[in-house]
């Protein structure tokens, strides 16, 4: 009776067959490490932010009166809302974290170059709308940073030339940051931003699936048919859509269970590091949630020291480094579009860094670490030797973009093996 249930369903709405397509039998290559564990992990975490986020949203008021008392109310009276709260608060920095060490995986294994470079594009959309959101909910509790810091991030765009003043004003609803503000805020917050998160993931994954997975070496496993020999070809079967159109190689294995089982055991040593910092250490000296929040907003009192939270830091320290308030605006934004631009600034013919030249390996762990440091420059009180140094950085962030673009052309580069197993 069941299977006579379930072939009726399947007949009308295939979903096994979508499954074994796009997940239990997704051939992916047998030599992913450890660093391919990050897109599965940010799927977790979304996962985790919507459901939390829709019981904060129970018990949240978004006006300007009630804002911080609700908040105050989740944390004390609410069955279990302290740890919904934390949750929300840890999962949006685990996102950053977990989406920032994905995109840097792409970075060092090439997986933006041909023909993954709208795969890239659509991972860099996410990562716009991820930014937008945090900046949204981050304003919601209504305390002292999340009002000033709002001020600071809405003003930036009264520096666009024309339209800047008019702008702010469309933006916040109001004349001033206001309920307005944090209504508008709260709407886009919890409908717009996280539907377009979804739709984004959707064809993200869409996109991956069409031109299949990169691996460490960089070798192209998803070949047409006919590109290989008969002998060369894998002895295990795949989905009759796979061998119809493409070879499948030895180098492949099914998605489930060889590459679920690896990322089980990094979402355990995530979910031990996730639980601590929740259970012990949800602030994070200030990071995650900062001192002055703790206070309700007062328009009337500026905060010592106004900074963004740490996954802002990096642009906002390119914002802070250039003197003149328009150009530091054309920065920060320059340095998102010249990450989506990656595909097309990297001439080079081989993807991994396994076998790229030494001149690219250091220029990318410089960039990587110049990122960290401009986090640390953009994240702690501004001095006057950390102005200077936010300049040196933010040129040296560039230069890799520039560097990248001129010897990647007539890079040297090792011999790519043809298959994973040779």
């Amino acid at each position: 009776m069941w299977k006579n249930l379930m072939d009726w369903v399947e007949y009308r709405l295939p979903i096994m067959r979508v499954a074994n397509m796009h997940a239990i039998q997704y051939p992916a290559p047998r030599n992913m490490n450890f660093w391919y564990m990050f897109g599965f992990l940010a799927t977790i975490v979304l996962v985790n932010q919507i459901v939390t986020g829709v019981w904060l949203t129970m018990s949240y008021t978004p006006t300007a009166e009630e804002a911080f008392a609700s908040v105050e109310y989740i944390m004390r009276d609410v069955e279990y809302g302290y740890l919904l709260r934390y949750m929300h608060s840890t999962g949006a920095s685990a996102f950053f974290i977990v989406v920032y060490l994905h995109m840097f995986r792409g970075m060092i294994y090439g997986s933006y170059q041909k023909p993954r470079e709208l795969l890239w594009l659509f991972g860099m959309f996410i990562y716009l709308a991820l930014m937008a959101e945090a900046f949204m909910g981050y304003v919601l509790p209504w305390g002292q940073m999340s009002y000033w810091g709002a001020q600071v991030i809405v003003s930036l765009f009264s520096a666009i030339p024309v339209i800047g003043p008019d702008l702010v004003i469309w933006i916040q609803g109001d004349y001033v940051i206001s309920g307005a503000t944090l209504n508008r805020f709260f709407a886009l917050h919890v409908i717009a931003l996280p539907l377009v998160i979804v739709i984004l993931v959707f064809l993200h994954i869409v996109a991956l699936h069409e031109v299949g997975s990169n691996n460490p070496d960089g070798t192209d496993v998803k070949r047409k048919k006919g590109s290989l020999k008969e002998d060369e070809k894998t002895t295990f079967k795949i989905h009759e859509y796979y061998t119809d159109k493409y070879d499948i190689v030895d180098d492949i294995v099914p998605f489930f269970p060889h590459i679920v089982l690896k990322d089980l055991v990094g979402f355990a040593f995530f979910l031990l590091a996730f639980c601590y910092i929740m259970f012990f250490n949800p602030e994070m000296g200030g990071y995650f949630l900062e001192h002055p929040n703790f206070e309700i907003a007062n328009p009337l009192k500026t905060p010592e020291h106004i900074f963004p939270v740490w996954y802002f830091t990096p642009f906002y320290a390119i914002l802070k480094a250039v003197p003149h308030k328009l150009g530091g605006v054309i920065a920060m934004f320059a340095a998102i579009i010249f990450l989506a631009l990656l595909p097309w600034l990297d001439r080079g013919k081989v993807k991994s860094w396994r076998y790229r030249c030494g001149l690219h390996r250091w220029n990318l762990l410089i960039f990587a670490a110049v990122f960290v440091f401009l986090g640390y420059l953009g994240g702690t009180p501004q001095e006057a030797w950390k102005i200077i140094a936010s300049q040196i950085a933010t040129i040296m962030y560039f230069g890799f973009f520039v560097l990248l673009f001129i010897y990647s052309k007539n890079e040297r580069t090792i011999p790519v093996p043809a298959r994973i197993t040779e």
